[in-house]
């Protein structure tokens, strides 16, 4: 049995050992693959927020080459046009040479300003078209850079899917010689189940030879009871009080029960107290080991403190079993081989006492009888009265004094202090005043709130006008700017037509003052709402774009979530499974362990008291062979005398 539960041991420990290697492999690999997810999904979200970043770009692009393309379109009809004009002009010229000189010298005029407005238009158009060129060479090229990112990319992400497809091989490879270590100790369960069976017919058959046993000695017992009963003499149980006065007879079965008995709650309470602690001292350290690692992160205040009772309750388990052990002690030490002559003096003297203490008792006794009389007399009466009082009435009535004593004594007591007449206004004044304050407060703080949200709505209506002001502005420099462009070009033409061009240019420029300062007070309501509309639309449409960045960002982490939750419960469960598992194996063990000590206990008892009965019996054995010879001697001295005469 013992090499039994040695490799019980052995090999749960060897299977307890082997499961946490393999989960602290298991769990560093997943900590270390976590990572490494992370960091992946990091680059590949910073590598699409880059992509984003060029197709936005590239987009701008697209559209200012078609802004450009569309700008040159304009330009090449604008110089077909004053292509047109320049030979309308020339043929018109060309009739009207008769005419003056004044006539033919404004021809060359308008015609020498054709043919520099042809020249500007012509050096704009040069000028588009290299800038054209030249952003079809950067989109060109960016797109190649992009091309080759994403090639990159393209790589780094099937490498990535390979060491993924690796781990993966890896982790099933470690399942399945995991799920073999579970069928191999299932295995040794199974035989030591088997071995558990055999101990149990073993037991059985233990059982039968001490039923066995059993009967004889109870036939031996009835019949040195038989043998007892008919020749030692009996104790006269006639009169019943005279019975009670007599020492009682113990009955040594009974003590040897008891004692067996003690001895058996004994082991039980070690059995409870060591299972007891062991249960404390595991779910400590699960504690510290389960939902954090207390070597890694520190743990909750209420796991330390939950693991702290735990470790104090040793304390007060402790003292239970060595108090029982001292009682068990304490009801066996007279049987102990080693007891000392202090302890059986002890012992007679105990019983010494015992007789000392009867006789005393016994006179006591004679004492009550003689004064039995004075005892049950009443001494005491109601005035007035020459019938004895019921003692049950007096009492009724001390009760009755005690109840006015007590409530006379309740009411002489001082009353405690209330609070004076005065200092109870003066609070009620101060509290009424605080609420008063406090009800003002708040007031104070709505109206200041109101206010604020006044100002904020006033400081966006000047906001808009000044955007509205704004506008109106540029469009009056424009106007001026066209002005003081026509002026220019008139200034090539004669003084009359100078001086004309002059007085209009100033004429339009007071109306455009005018018309400005009067444009606050007068204008257009559908200008004004235009002007309101397109500065609406541009904050809408950055909004939209702000939004649908957003709403990209929350489906991307909404997605990465997603992944790692299934993730996370896929290894849950796993885990969960193998705790299960090892839970498993931990209770086979355990109750293959507790069937061993519980078989190994019983028949350590069922020895002990076979042993315990067998020397009883030997010794009444002994007693009643003695007293038989003695009684043979007597029989055969009296013959000789009979004899003798």
């Amino acid at each position: 049995m013992a090499n039994v539960t040695d490799l019980q041991t052995k090999y749960s420990k060897l299977a307890q050992d082997i499961l946490f290697f393999m989960y602290s492999q298991l769990r560093a690999q997943n900590q270390v693959l976590k990572k490494a997810v992370v960091d992946e999904q990091a680059n590949s979200a910073s590598l699409k927020e880059q992509l984003k970043q060029r197709d936005q770009s590239l987009r701008k692009q697209e559209q200012e080459m078609d802004s450009l393309s569309f700008r040159n379109q304009q330009l090449a009809k604008r110089v077909e046009l004053l292509q047109e004009e320049l030979a309308v002009s020339e043929a018109k010229g060309k009739k009207g040479k008769s005419k003056g000189d004044s006539p033919s010298q404004h021809g060359l005029q308008t015609q020498s300003v054709f043919d520099e407005d042809l020249q500007k238009k012509i050096e704009e158009n040069e000028r588009l078209h290299i800038q054209f060129y030249e952003a079809d060479e950067q989109h060109r090229r960016q797109e190649a850079e992009l091309k080759a990112r994403l090639e990159e990319l393209e790589k780094d992400a099937e490498q990535h899917q390979t060491a993924v497809d690796l781990l993966t091989t890896k982790y099933v490879e470690t399942i399945e010689r995991l799920q073999s270590d579970k069928a191999r100790l299932e295995v040794k369960s199974q035989t030591l189940e088997r071995e558990a069976k055999e101990c149990r017919m073993r037991t059985e058959e233990c059982q039968q030879q001490l039923r066995r046993c059993q009967s004889e000695l109870n036939r031996q017992v009835k019949q040195s009871s038989s043998v007892i009963q008919e020749k030692v003499p009996f104790n006269d149980t006639k009169f019943s009080d005279y019975n009670s006065l007599n020492v009682p007879s113990h009955n040594r079965r009974h003590q040897l029960k008891a004692r067996d008995v003690a001895g058996q709650a004994l082991s039980f309470i070690q059995d409870l107290v060591a299972a007891l602690l062991n249960f404390h001292s595991y779910t400590e350290q699960r504690v510290h080991i389960y939902p954090l690692d207390s070597s890694i992160e520190p743990i909750s205040p209420l796991n330390q403190k939950f693991s702290q009772y735990l470790h104090e309750n040793a304390a007060y388990v402790r003292p239970l079993e060595d108090s029982f052990l001292q009682l068990y002690q304490s009801i066996t030490e007279d049987t102990l081989p080693t007891v000392t002559q202090k302890l059986c003096t002890t012992t007679e003297c105990l019983l010494g006492s015992l007789g000392s203490l009867t006789s005393s008792t016994g006179k006591i006794a004679t004492f009550f009888s003689n004064n039995l009389d004075f005892f049950t007399s009443s001494g005491y009466n109601p005035r007035g009265c020459t019938v004895a009082l019921n003692p049950l009435q007096a009492e009724s009535m001390l009760a009755n004094k005690k109840k006015a004593a007590i409530y006379i004594n309740a009411i002489k007591k001082a009353r405690p202090q209330s609070v004076p007449y005065r200092e109870a206004l003066s609070n009620r004044r101060i509290l009424t005043s605080s609420t008063e304050s406090r009800e003002g407060l708040t007031q104070q703080v709505q109206q200041s709130q109101e206010k604020i949200a006044r100002l904020e709505q006033e400081k966006e209506h000047w906001l808009l006008e000044a955007q509205l002001g704004k506008v109106r502005l540029e469009k009056e420099n424009q106007r001026i700017a066209d002005l003081e462009a026509q002026l220019a070009a008139a200034l090539g033409g004669s003084p009359n037509s100078q001086t004309a061009a002059a007085s209009t240019l100033a004429q339009s420029q007071e109306e455009g003052v005018l018309l400005f300062f009067s444009c606050s007070s007068h204008t257009k309501p559908e200008s004004r709402e235009q002007l309101i509309k397109t500065h609406y639309m541009a904050r809408v449409g950055e909004l939209t774009t702000q939004l649908q960045i957003s709403d990209s960002k929350a489906v991307h982490f909404h997605s990465e979530c997603r992944a790692l939750a299934k993730r996370l419960t896929i290894a849950e469960k796993s885990r969960e499974t193998l705790s299960d598992d090892v839970k498993m194996a931990n209770q086979n063990i355990t109750r293959l362990q507790d069937e061993l000590a519980t078989t190994k206990r019983s028949y350590e008892d069922q020895l002990s008291m076979m042993s315990d009965h067998l020397c009883s019996m030997n010794e009444t054995l002994s007693k009643q062979r003695e007293e038989i010879d003695t009684l043979k001697l007597g029989s055969k001295g009296n013959a000789k005398k009979n004899k003798g005469r």
